[in-house]
C-alpha cells in the first residue's frame, strides 16, 4: 500500500512537469480515494497544478472522496463556471455536504449560476440538519406508480437509471404519490412484464423522518441488515433514501467522536491540526481534570497521619485506585455502547445494574485476593493483606456502580454521556478508592504497626 501510494506521487508530479493531459487510463487504474489522499499531503499549488489537468468528471470523483480541508482548497482555486461543470456530475447529497462547507457567499454564487430546479433541489438539502437523516439523503432516487406494468417498469427505469444512485430498490407510490412499498430489481426480473408492481411490491418498509438523528437512521439500517433507507415527511410522501456508504462514513464520525470525547479531544482535530488549534482544544479538558486530581489529593491529605505511621499503604494506594479505575472503565464503555445503539431499555437497565454490580463484588474478591496475598508477602503483615482485600472489593462495586450510573445520569439531565463519563469515574474511583482503603487502614492502624 505504500508502494501504491510513492508511485501515486511520483505520477502525479510527473504529470505536473509535462503539464499534460492526463491520461484516462491511468484515471481508470487507481481509486479516487487514493489520488484524494495522496493530493491531501501535497502543497496547495501542487494540488492546483494538478487538478487543472483533469476533466471535470474525474475531478468530480476525486472531490467526493476527498476530506473537507482537501474539497475546499481544490475548489478555490477554481471559478464559478469551473465549479458548477464539476459539481455537475456528483450525487445531490454530496454537492450539499460540500456547498454546505463552502462559504456563504460562495455558495449563493454558485447556487445562482445552477440550473433552477437543480439550485432548488440543493437549498433543500442544505436546509436539513447536517447530523439529520435529511442532511444525509439524496434525491436521487426511483420512484413508481404502483398501477404500472413489470414491462412499463423496465422502460422507466432504463429512462431514469443513469440519473440516480440506487437502482436495485425501486420504491412504489399509491395514487395519491404517498409511499407504499419497494420492489427489488431482481424480482422484476423474476415476473411476467404484465404484472403490475404493486402485487410484487414489499410493503412492509422501515422508513425514518427526515429529522431523525443520523445515530438513529445508523441504528435502524444495522439493525434491520438495510442496504438503503428511504426518509419521508408526515405525509408519508418519500423526500429521499440514505445509503449504505452514508450510514458507514456516519458509524465512523460517531465513533470517532465519542472517543475523542471520552479522553477530552476535539472531534475536528487531527495529526494534522496546527500547534495552536490542538492547545485549544485540549487544555480546558487538561484543567478540569487537574481539578479532580486535587480532589483525589485532597482526600489523601485527610489521612496523612496514617500514612506517615505505615509507609507501606504509599506504595498500595495507587494499586486500589488504579483497578477501580480499569473496572469502572470497562463498565463505562459497555453503558455508552448500550446507549449508542439503543439498546438500553428502561426495563433492562436494572438488570444491568444489578449485573455490574455482581460483577464487582466477584472482580474485588478474586482481584483482591491476589493483592492482597502479594503484599503479604513483600510486607509479612496479613493485616495490610486484608485491608487491601477489603478496599478493592468496596472500590470496584463501586467502579461497577459508577461506570452504569455516571452515563445515565448524563444522558437524563440532556448531556452526551461520552463527553465527561470518564473524567468523573476516575475521580470517583479514585476518591473512593483512597477513602476505602486509607479509612480501612485508620480504623486498624494498631494491626499495620
Amino acid at each position: 500500500m505504500v508502494d501504491d501510494t510513492k508511485n501515486l506521487k511520483q505520477d502525479i508530479f510527473r504529470y505536473i512537469k509535462e503539464d499534460a493531459v492526463i491520461n484516462e487510463t491511468w484515471i481508470e487504474d487507481n481509486y479516487p480515494i487514493d489520488i484524494a489522499e495522496t493530493l491531501f499531503k501535497l502543497e496547495d499549488d501542487k494540488i492546483a497544478e494538478f487538478t487543472d489537468l483533469l476533466a471535470s468528471e474525474d475531478l468530480a470523483k476525486i472531490i467526493e472522496q476527498a476530506e473537507e480541508e482537501l474539497q475546499i482548497t481544490i475548489l478555490k482555486k477554481k471559478n464559478i463556471e469551473q465549479i458548477v461543470e464539476i459539481i455537475s456530475y456528483m450525487a445531490k447529497d454530496n454537492i450539499a455536504d460540500i456547498l454546505g462547507n463552502l462559504p456563504i457567499s460562495l455558495r449563493k454564487e454558485l447556487l445562482k449560476h445552477m440550473k433552477k430546479d437543480e439550485a432548488s433541489t440543493l437549498k433543500k438539502l442544505l436546509g436539513y440538519n447536517i447530523e439529520s437523516a435529511g442532511g444525509l439523503m439524496t434525491t436521487e432516487y426511483i420512484l413508481l406508480k404502483k398501477n404500472i406494468s413489470i414491462s412499463q417498469a423496465l422502460d422507466k427505469i432504463k429512462e431514469i437509471g443513469p440519473k440516480t444512485e440506487v437502482i436495485d430498490t425501486i420504491y412504489i407510490m399509491d395514487t395519491d404519490k404517498s409511499l407504499i412499498g419497494k420492489v427489488d430489481l431482481r424480482d422484476i426480473f423474476n415476473y411476467p412484464n404484465e404484472i403490475k408492481l404493486e402485487e410484487i411490491m414489499e410493503d412492509n418498509l422501515i422508513t425514518v423522518s427526515s429529522e431523525t438523528d443520523q445515530e438513529i437512521v445508523a441504528q435502524q439500517v444495522a439493525k434491520y441488515n438495510l442496504s438503503v433507507i428511504p426518509v419521508v415527511n408526515k405525509n408519508n410522501y418519500l423526500l429521499g433514501i440514505i445509503t449504505v456508504d452514508d450510514i458507514i462514513d456516519v458509524i465512523e464520525a460517531e465513533n470517532t467522536e465519542d472517543m475523542f470525547k471520552m479522553v477530552g479531544v476535539n472531534e475536528e482535530e487531527s495529526i494534522n491540526s496546527p500547534l495552536r488549534k490542538s492547545i485549544i482544544r485540549r487544555l480546558p479538558w487538561l484543567y478540569i481534570n487537574l481539578g479532580t486530581a486535587f480532589l483525589a489529593a485532597l482526600t489523601v491529605g485527610l489521612f496523612e497521619d496514617v500514612i506517615v505511621k505505615v509507609v507501606a499503604l504509599a506504595a498500595a494506594m495507587p494499586i486500589v485506585a488504579g483497578m477501580g479505575g480499569n473496572a469502572g472503565t470497562q463498565t463505562l464503555s459497555i453503558v455508552i455502547r448500550g446507549i449508542a445503539l439503543g439498546e438500553l431499555e428502561n426495563e433492562n437497565k436494572w438488570k444491568l445494574l444489578l449485573k455490574e454490580s455482581t460483577l464487582g463484588i466477584l472482580h474485588g474478591l478474586a482481584i483482591g485476593a491476589v493483592t492482597g496475598l502479594i503484599l503479604y508477602l513483600i510486607y509479612g503483615n496479613p493485616y495490610l493483606g486484608l485491608i487491601i482485600f477489603a478496599a478493592m472489593i468496596i472500590n470496584l462495586l463501586l467502579a461497577g456502580l459508577f461506570g452504569f450510573l455516571i452515563p445515565i445520569g448524563l444522558q437524563t439531565i440532556g448531556v452526551d454521556p461520552a463527553l465527561a463519563s470518564a473524567i468523573f469515574l476516575t475521580t470517583a474511583t479514585d476518591v473512593f478508592g483512597f477513602f476505602a482503603f486509607l479509612g480501612l487502614a485508620r480504623l486498624f492502624i494498631d494491626l499495620l504497626i
